[in-house]
Protein backbone atom coordinates (compact mmCIF):
# COMPACT_ATOMS: atom_id res chain seq x y z
CA UNK A 1 0.00 0.00 0.00
CA UNK A 2 2.85 2.47 0.70
CA UNK A 3 4.52 1.53 -2.49
CA UNK A 4 1.35 2.59 -4.25
CA UNK A 5 0.97 5.70 -2.43
CA UNK A 6 4.39 6.85 -3.16
CA UNK A 7 3.33 6.68 -7.33
CA UNK A 8 2.87 10.48 -8.07
CA UNK A 9 -0.42 11.33 -9.51
CA UNK A 10 -0.91 11.77 -13.44
CA UNK A 11 -2.35 15.19 -14.61
CA UNK A 12 -5.23 14.57 -17.07
CA UNK A 13 -6.64 18.43 -17.48
CA UNK A 14 -5.17 20.34 -18.36
CA UNK A 15 -3.06 18.78 -20.42
CA UNK A 16 -0.28 21.18 -20.31
CA UNK A 17 -0.10 24.84 -19.10
CA UNK A 18 -2.98 26.62 -20.06
CA UNK A 19 -3.38 30.83 -21.18
CA UNK A 20 -6.35 31.84 -21.07
CA UNK A 21 -7.40 35.87 -21.85
CA UNK A 22 -10.66 37.43 -20.54
CA UNK A 23 -12.29 40.52 -20.52
CA UNK A 24 -13.18 42.00 -17.19
CA UNK A 25 -16.44 41.10 -15.44
CA UNK A 26 -16.06 37.54 -16.56
CA UNK A 27 -16.29 34.70 -14.87
CA UNK A 28 -14.23 31.66 -14.67
CA UNK A 29 -13.35 27.88 -13.97
CA UNK A 30 -10.42 26.54 -13.80
CA UNK A 31 -10.50 22.76 -13.70
CA UNK A 32 -7.66 20.23 -12.38
CA UNK A 33 -8.21 16.61 -12.78
CA UNK A 34 -5.44 13.87 -11.97
CA UNK A 35 -5.81 10.17 -11.70
CA UNK A 36 -3.41 8.44 -9.39
CA UNK A 37 -2.61 4.47 -8.51
CA UNK A 38 -3.98 3.07 -5.38
CA UNK A 39 -6.81 2.87 -2.97
CA UNK A 40 -9.21 6.06 -1.24
CA UNK A 41 -6.31 5.74 1.89
CA UNK A 42 -3.65 7.20 -0.62
CA UNK A 43 -6.09 10.67 -1.61
CA UNK A 44 -4.12 13.72 -2.30
CA UNK A 45 -4.96 16.94 -1.16
CA UNK A 46 -4.72 19.51 -4.31
CA UNK A 47 -4.63 22.85 -3.12
CA UNK A 48 -4.01 26.14 -5.37
CA UNK A 49 -2.23 29.10 -5.58
CA UNK A 50 -1.89 32.50 -7.28
CA UNK A 51 1.06 34.61 -8.32
CA UNK A 52 2.94 32.26 -5.45
CA UNK A 53 0.59 32.80 -2.52
CA UNK A 54 -1.50 29.64 -1.33
CA UNK A 55 -5.24 30.38 -1.18
CA UNK A 56 -7.61 28.54 1.41
CA UNK A 57 -8.84 25.13 1.61
CA UNK A 58 -12.15 26.10 0.62
CA UNK A 59 -11.03 28.06 -2.50
CA UNK A 60 -12.05 25.09 -4.77
CA UNK A 61 -14.65 22.46 -5.02
CA UNK A 62 -12.58 18.64 -5.14
CA UNK A 63 -14.53 15.30 -6.57
CA UNK A 64 -13.41 12.09 -5.90
CA UNK A 65 -14.08 8.95 -7.82
CA UNK A 66 -13.34 5.90 -9.21
CA UNK A 67 -12.14 4.62 -12.85
CA UNK A 68 -12.78 1.63 -14.47
CA UNK A 69 -10.42 -0.27 -12.59
CA UNK A 70 -11.05 -0.39 -9.09
CA UNK A 71 -7.02 0.53 -8.68
CA UNK A 72 -7.48 3.94 -9.97
CA UNK A 73 -8.64 6.69 -8.76
CA UNK A 74 -9.48 10.30 -9.92
CA UNK A 75 -9.87 13.41 -8.69
CA UNK A 76 -11.53 17.30 -9.75
CA UNK A 77 -10.29 20.47 -8.56
CA UNK A 78 -12.22 23.25 -9.66
CA UNK A 79 -11.45 26.74 -8.68
CA UNK A 80 -14.41 29.48 -9.50
CA UNK A 81 -13.01 32.87 -9.92
CA UNK A 82 -14.80 36.23 -10.95
CA UNK A 83 -12.83 38.45 -12.22
CA UNK A 84 -14.38 41.83 -11.42
CA UNK A 85 -10.77 43.81 -11.45
CA UNK A 86 -7.41 43.83 -12.81
CA UNK A 87 -5.95 42.15 -9.27
CA UNK A 88 -7.94 39.21 -9.93
CA UNK A 89 -5.70 38.50 -13.13
CA UNK A 90 -2.66 36.49 -12.41
CA UNK A 91 -0.97 33.00 -12.75
CA UNK A 92 -2.72 29.92 -10.99
CA UNK A 93 -1.24 26.97 -10.14
CA UNK A 94 -2.98 23.63 -9.22
CA UNK A 95 -0.56 21.59 -6.59
CA UNK A 96 -1.48 18.20 -6.49
CA UNK A 97 1.19 16.05 -4.33
CA UNK A 98 4.32 16.66 -6.56
CA UNK A 99 2.46 17.29 -9.66
CA UNK A 100 1.60 21.09 -10.66
CA UNK A 101 -0.95 22.94 -13.50
CA UNK A 102 -0.54 26.25 -14.26
CA UNK A 103 -3.08 28.47 -15.68
CA UNK A 104 -2.19 32.15 -17.15
CA UNK A 105 -4.59 34.75 -16.89
CA UNK A 106 -4.71 38.10 -18.88
CA UNK A 107 -6.68 40.33 -19.51
CA UNK A 108 -8.63 41.15 -22.76
CA UNK A 109 -9.14 44.59 -24.28
CA UNK A 110 -13.11 44.73 -25.01
CA UNK A 111 -13.46 45.01 -28.36
CA UNK A 112 -15.13 48.67 -28.63
CA UNK A 113 -17.83 49.94 -30.92
CA UNK A 114 -14.61 51.95 -33.54
CA UNK A 115 -14.14 49.31 -35.60
CA UNK A 116 -17.27 48.48 -36.32
CA UNK A 117 -18.25 52.04 -36.94
CA UNK A 118 -15.30 52.41 -39.66
CA UNK A 119 -15.85 49.06 -41.30
CA UNK A 120 -19.06 50.10 -42.13
CA UNK A 121 -18.16 53.81 -43.26
CA UNK A 122 -15.76 52.42 -45.58
CA UNK A 123 -18.04 50.21 -46.69
CA UNK A 124 -20.35 53.15 -47.38
CA UNK A 125 -17.91 55.06 -48.92
CA UNK A 126 -16.98 52.30 -51.19
CA UNK A 127 -20.52 51.98 -52.36
CA UNK A 128 -20.93 55.70 -53.33
CA UNK A 129 -17.36 55.11 -55.26
CA UNK A 130 -19.11 52.23 -57.25
CA UNK A 131 -22.42 54.36 -58.02
CA UNK A 132 -19.94 57.77 -58.71
CA UNK A 133 -18.39 55.10 -61.56
CA UNK A 134 -21.52 53.37 -62.52
CA UNK A 135 -23.78 57.60 -63.62
CA UNK A 136 -19.97 58.45 -65.00
CA UNK A 137 -19.05 55.24 -67.00
CA UNK A 138 -22.54 53.33 -67.63
CA UNK A 139 -22.92 55.05 -71.12
CA UNK A 140 -19.21 54.12 -71.99
CA UNK A 141 -19.28 50.45 -70.74
CA UNK A 142 -22.35 50.15 -72.59
CA UNK A 143 -21.59 51.31 -75.89
CA UNK A 144 -17.86 49.28 -75.69
CA UNK A 145 -19.75 46.11 -75.11
CA UNK A 146 -21.97 47.15 -77.96
CA UNK A 147 -19.60 47.85 -80.38
CA UNK A 148 -17.48 44.82 -79.36
CA UNK A 149 -20.30 42.26 -78.98
CA UNK A 150 -23.02 43.72 -80.18
CA UNK A 151 -25.40 42.25 -82.91
CA UNK A 152 -24.83 43.73 -86.56
CA UNK A 153 -27.38 44.39 -88.50
CA UNK A 154 -25.75 43.96 -92.02
CA UNK A 155 -27.39 41.78 -94.97
CA UNK A 156 -30.78 43.35 -94.52
CA UNK A 157 -30.86 45.59 -97.31
CA UNK A 158 -30.78 48.87 -96.09
CA UNK A 159 -29.73 52.08 -97.56
CA UNK A 160 -29.79 54.66 -94.49
CA UNK A 161 -29.16 53.83 -90.61
CA UNK A 162 -31.84 56.46 -89.83
CA UNK A 163 -35.03 58.24 -90.82
CA UNK A 164 -35.57 61.36 -89.01
CA UNK A 165 -38.46 62.97 -89.51
CA UNK A 166 -39.00 66.96 -88.01
CA UNK A 167 -40.75 69.58 -88.73
CA UNK A 168 -40.67 72.52 -91.20
CA UNK A 169 -39.55 75.08 -89.36
CA UNK A 170 -36.30 77.00 -89.06
CA UNK A 171 -35.55 75.68 -85.55
CA UNK A 172 -35.87 72.36 -86.21
CA UNK A 173 -34.10 72.83 -89.66
CA UNK A 174 -31.16 74.22 -88.15
CA UNK A 175 -31.46 71.54 -85.46
CA UNK A 176 -30.75 68.78 -87.79
CA UNK A 177 -28.67 70.17 -90.55
CA UNK A 178 -26.32 72.14 -88.41
CA UNK A 179 -26.17 69.95 -85.33
CA UNK A 180 -27.88 66.23 -85.28
CA UNK A 181 -26.74 65.44 -89.28
CA UNK A 182 -22.94 66.83 -88.81
CA UNK A 183 -22.65 64.68 -85.53
CA UNK A 184 -23.80 61.59 -86.67
CA UNK A 185 -22.70 61.39 -89.67
CA UNK A 186 -19.16 63.05 -89.84
CA UNK A 187 -18.02 62.09 -85.98
CA UNK A 188 -19.95 58.45 -85.76
CA UNK A 189 -20.46 57.53 -89.33
CA UNK A 190 -24.08 56.81 -90.20
CA UNK A 191 -26.24 57.43 -92.67
CA UNK A 192 -29.75 59.63 -92.74
CA UNK A 193 -32.27 60.30 -94.48
CA UNK A 194 -34.09 63.32 -93.54
CA UNK A 195 -37.76 64.22 -93.94
CA UNK A 196 -39.80 67.60 -93.69
CA UNK A 197 -43.04 66.09 -94.71
CA UNK A 198 -45.70 65.16 -92.28
CA UNK A 199 -45.43 61.13 -92.35
CA UNK A 200 -48.74 60.37 -91.26
CA UNK A 201 -51.27 62.23 -93.22
CA UNK A 202 -54.45 61.69 -92.27
CA UNK A 203 -53.28 59.14 -89.07
CA UNK A 204 -52.39 56.66 -91.95
CA UNK A 205 -48.52 56.06 -93.48
CA UNK A 206 -48.55 57.14 -96.25
CA UNK A 207 -46.69 54.56 -99.12
CA UNK A 208 -43.56 56.96 -99.71
CA UNK A 209 -42.96 56.99 -95.64
CA UNK A 210 -43.35 53.13 -95.71
CA UNK A 211 -40.51 52.62 -98.73
CA UNK A 212 -38.39 54.91 -97.03
CA UNK A 213 -38.39 53.79 -93.66
CA UNK A 214 -38.27 50.48 -94.94
CA UNK A 215 -35.29 51.38 -96.13
CA UNK A 216 -33.77 52.62 -92.72
CA UNK A 217 -32.76 50.58 -89.72
CA UNK A 218 -34.34 53.43 -87.19
CA UNK A 219 -36.50 55.87 -87.02
CA UNK A 220 -35.77 59.07 -85.33
CA UNK A 221 -38.99 61.74 -84.69
CA UNK A 222 -37.44 65.34 -83.59
CA UNK A 223 -40.56 66.32 -81.49
CA UNK A 224 -40.41 69.77 -81.17
CA UNK A 225 -43.76 72.35 -80.48
CA UNK A 226 -44.23 72.82 -84.29
CA UNK A 227 -43.79 69.18 -85.30
CA UNK A 228 -46.45 68.21 -82.37
CA UNK A 229 -48.91 70.95 -84.27
CA UNK A 230 -49.37 68.75 -86.79
CA UNK A 231 -52.92 67.15 -87.42
CA UNK A 232 -51.86 63.60 -86.39
CA UNK A 233 -50.04 64.55 -82.99
CA UNK A 234 -53.17 66.65 -81.69
CA UNK A 235 -55.74 64.36 -82.86
CA UNK A 236 -54.86 60.44 -82.65
CA UNK A 237 -51.02 60.37 -81.73
CA UNK A 238 -51.72 57.13 -79.82
CA UNK A 239 -52.84 55.47 -83.40
CA UNK A 240 -49.85 57.14 -85.21
CA UNK A 241 -47.69 55.98 -82.11
CA UNK A 242 -48.59 51.90 -83.14
CA UNK A 243 -48.18 52.60 -86.64
CA UNK A 244 -44.69 54.16 -86.10
CA UNK A 245 -43.89 50.99 -83.76
CA UNK A 246 -45.07 49.04 -86.42
CA UNK A 247 -43.34 50.12 -89.17
CA UNK A 248 -39.82 50.42 -86.93
CA UNK A 249 -37.85 48.91 -84.20
CA UNK A 250 -38.24 51.22 -81.23
CA UNK A 251 -38.62 54.61 -82.45
CA UNK A 252 -36.31 57.47 -80.82
CA UNK A 253 -38.04 60.72 -80.00
CA UNK A 254 -36.07 63.59 -79.33
CA UNK A 255 -37.69 66.71 -76.84
CA UNK A 256 -36.02 69.82 -75.99
CA UNK A 257 -35.81 70.51 -72.25
CA UNK A 258 -37.14 73.62 -72.37
CA UNK A 259 -40.81 72.12 -74.10
CA UNK A 260 -40.08 68.79 -71.96
CA UNK A 261 -40.78 70.79 -68.69
CA UNK A 262 -43.19 73.58 -70.15
CA UNK A 263 -45.24 71.67 -73.07
CA UNK A 264 -48.39 69.84 -71.47
CA UNK A 265 -49.32 68.09 -74.59
CA UNK A 266 -50.32 64.31 -74.58
CA UNK A 267 -48.02 62.71 -76.73
CA UNK A 268 -45.34 63.76 -73.88
CA UNK A 269 -47.46 61.81 -71.37
CA UNK A 270 -48.51 58.90 -73.43
CA UNK A 271 -44.01 58.65 -74.46
CA UNK A 272 -43.11 58.72 -71.13
CA UNK A 273 -45.58 55.90 -69.85
CA UNK A 274 -44.34 53.51 -72.92
CA UNK A 275 -40.72 54.47 -72.05
CA UNK A 276 -40.22 50.23 -72.97
CA UNK A 277 -41.52 50.17 -76.50
CA UNK A 278 -39.99 53.68 -77.50
CA UNK A 279 -36.65 55.45 -76.85
CA UNK A 280 -37.08 59.28 -75.48
CA UNK A 281 -34.08 61.46 -75.15
CA UNK A 282 -33.96 64.86 -74.01
CA UNK A 283 -31.97 67.80 -75.59
CA UNK A 284 -30.06 69.46 -72.85
CA UNK A 285 -28.41 72.71 -72.63
CA UNK A 286 -25.54 71.07 -72.36
CA UNK A 287 -25.89 68.40 -75.09
CA UNK A 288 -24.18 70.42 -77.42
CA UNK A 289 -20.72 68.96 -76.06
CA UNK A 290 -19.76 65.48 -78.62
CA UNK A 291 -19.27 64.20 -75.31
CA UNK A 292 -22.18 64.49 -74.00
CA UNK A 293 -24.49 61.75 -72.88
CA UNK A 294 -26.98 62.82 -75.21
CA UNK A 295 -24.83 61.69 -78.26
CA UNK A 296 -23.83 58.34 -76.07
CA UNK A 297 -27.55 57.37 -75.01
CA UNK A 298 -28.64 58.12 -79.07
CA UNK A 299 -25.86 55.91 -79.98
CA UNK A 300 -26.57 53.18 -78.10
CA UNK A 301 -29.92 53.12 -79.91
CA UNK A 302 -28.97 53.73 -83.30
CA UNK A 303 -27.36 49.91 -85.14
CA UNK A 304 -23.60 49.33 -84.16
CA UNK A 305 -21.46 50.57 -86.83
CA UNK A 306 -18.86 47.83 -88.94
CA UNK A 307 -15.69 49.97 -89.96
CA UNK A 308 -12.96 48.02 -92.06
CA UNK A 309 -8.89 47.76 -90.76
CA UNK A 310 -7.26 49.91 -92.80
CA UNK A 311 -6.26 49.04 -96.23
CA UNK A 312 -9.67 47.28 -96.74
CA UNK A 313 -12.23 48.40 -99.34
CA UNK A 314 -13.83 51.65 -98.43
CA UNK A 315 -17.14 52.76 -98.45
CA UNK A 316 -20.71 51.41 -96.50
CA UNK A 317 -20.06 48.04 -95.39
CA UNK A 318 -23.57 46.91 -95.74
CA UNK A 319 -22.90 48.02 -99.35
CA UNK A 320 -19.86 45.68 -99.99
CA UNK A 321 -21.07 42.81 -97.90
CA UNK A 322 -24.16 42.64 -100.07
CA UNK A 323 -21.77 42.42 -102.82
CA UNK A 324 -24.25 44.88 -104.67
CA UNK A 325 -22.98 45.27 -108.27
CA UNK A 326 -24.21 48.65 -108.75
CA UNK A 327 -22.34 50.92 -110.95
CA UNK A 328 -23.93 53.90 -109.02
CA UNK A 329 -22.49 52.00 -105.77
CA UNK A 330 -19.07 51.85 -106.43
CA UNK A 331 -16.96 54.14 -105.39
CA UNK A 332 -13.63 53.21 -107.15
CA UNK A 333 -14.76 52.51 -110.57
CA UNK A 334 -11.74 51.45 -112.34
CA UNK A 335 -13.28 49.92 -115.13
CA UNK A 336 -14.72 53.25 -116.24
CA UNK A 337 -11.13 54.49 -116.72
CA UNK A 338 -10.52 55.40 -120.09
CA UNK A 339 -7.26 54.34 -120.18
CA UNK A 340 -7.56 51.62 -122.65
CA UNK A 341 -9.28 53.70 -124.93
CA UNK A 342 -8.46 54.51 -128.23
CA UNK A 343 -9.72 57.72 -129.12
CA UNK A 344 -10.06 59.22 -125.91
CA UNK A 345 -11.25 62.58 -127.05
CA UNK A 346 -13.78 60.87 -129.59
CA UNK A 347 -17.21 59.18 -128.66
CA UNK A 348 -16.38 57.03 -125.64
CA UNK A 349 -18.20 54.26 -126.24
CA UNK A 350 -16.58 53.00 -129.17
CA UNK A 351 -13.76 52.21 -126.50
CA UNK A 352 -15.62 51.59 -123.83
CA UNK A 353 -18.64 49.89 -124.87
CA UNK A 354 -16.80 46.74 -126.44
CA UNK A 355 -14.84 46.50 -122.79
CA UNK A 356 -17.47 46.73 -120.78
CA UNK A 357 -20.98 46.40 -122.45
CA UNK A 358 -19.47 42.99 -124.05
CA UNK A 359 -20.61 44.22 -127.75
CA UNK A 360 -18.74 42.74 -131.08
CA UNK A 361 -16.11 44.60 -132.77
CA UNK A 362 -16.63 46.50 -136.05
CA UNK A 363 -17.25 44.23 -138.87
CA UNK A 364 -14.70 43.43 -141.01
CA UNK A 365 -15.07 45.02 -144.56
CA UNK A 366 -13.65 42.98 -147.81
CA UNK A 367 -12.93 39.23 -148.62
CA UNK A 368 -10.72 37.09 -146.85
CA UNK A 369 -7.58 38.58 -148.91
CA UNK A 370 -7.97 42.54 -147.14
CA UNK A 371 -5.43 42.16 -144.94
CA UNK A 372 -6.78 42.47 -140.81
CA UNK A 373 -7.31 46.19 -139.42
CA UNK A 374 -4.51 45.99 -136.66
CA UNK A 375 -5.38 44.50 -133.55
CA UNK A 376 -6.66 47.12 -131.31
CA UNK A 377 -8.63 45.13 -128.79
CA UNK A 378 -7.04 41.81 -128.79
CA UNK A 379 -8.32 41.09 -125.66
CA UNK A 380 -12.23 41.66 -126.71
CA UNK A 381 -11.55 38.73 -129.48
CA UNK A 382 -9.66 36.57 -127.12
CA UNK A 383 -12.87 37.08 -124.90
CA UNK A 384 -15.08 36.20 -127.48
CA UNK A 385 -13.29 33.02 -128.83
CA UNK A 386 -12.98 31.38 -125.49
CA UNK A 387 -16.69 32.46 -124.54
CA UNK A 388 -16.36 34.75 -121.52
CA UNK A 389 -18.64 37.77 -120.73
CA UNK A 390 -17.88 40.49 -118.64
CA UNK A 391 -18.19 40.73 -115.22
CA UNK A 392 -21.13 43.52 -114.76
CA UNK A 393 -24.26 42.77 -115.68
CA UNK A 394 -26.49 45.88 -116.90
CA UNK A 395 -28.73 44.34 -118.07
CA UNK A 396 -31.30 45.58 -115.52
CA UNK A 397 -30.05 49.18 -115.54
CA UNK A 398 -33.48 50.17 -116.73
CA UNK A 399 -35.60 48.80 -113.86
CA UNK A 400 -33.10 49.87 -111.29
CA UNK A 401 -34.55 53.06 -109.19
CA UNK A 402 -31.89 55.62 -108.91
CA UNK A 403 -34.61 58.21 -107.19
CA UNK A 404 -34.50 56.64 -103.57
CA UNK A 405 -30.95 56.81 -103.42
CA UNK A 406 -30.83 60.43 -103.60
CA UNK A 407 -27.62 60.76 -101.14
CA UNK A 408 -24.98 59.74 -104.40
CA UNK A 409 -26.39 62.70 -105.83
CA UNK A 410 -27.61 65.48 -104.00
CA UNK A 411 -24.81 65.95 -101.69
CA UNK A 412 -25.63 69.81 -100.88
CA UNK A 413 -29.15 71.16 -101.28
CA UNK A 414 -30.60 74.80 -101.85
CA UNK A 415 -31.15 75.54 -98.50
CA UNK A 416 -27.68 74.75 -97.35
CA UNK A 417 -26.34 77.03 -99.59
Amino acid sequence: MADLCSVPPEILVPAANETLELVLGSQVELNCTVRWAGTEHCQPIPTWSKDGQWLGRGSSQDTVWSGQNSSEQLLASVLQLNLTQDADFGVFACWISNATATFTLRRAEAVGHVPAVLAALLVLLLLVLLAVLYVQCRLNALLWYRDRYGELEINDGKLYDAYVSHANAPDDRKFIHFIVKPQLENRHGYKLFLDEQNILPNSEPSADLIMNVSRCRRLIVVLSVAYLEQEWCNSSFREGLWRLLELSRKPIFIVFESQYREITHPAITLLKQHRSAVTLLVWRAGSMTPSSDFWKELCLALPRKVSFPAGRSVGDPQTQLQEDKDPMLILHSSYLDSAGDLDPDGDLGTGLRGRIFGSPPPPRLGGPGIPRAPASSGMEEAQLRDGQRSEIDVSDLGSRNYGARTDFYCLVTEDDI
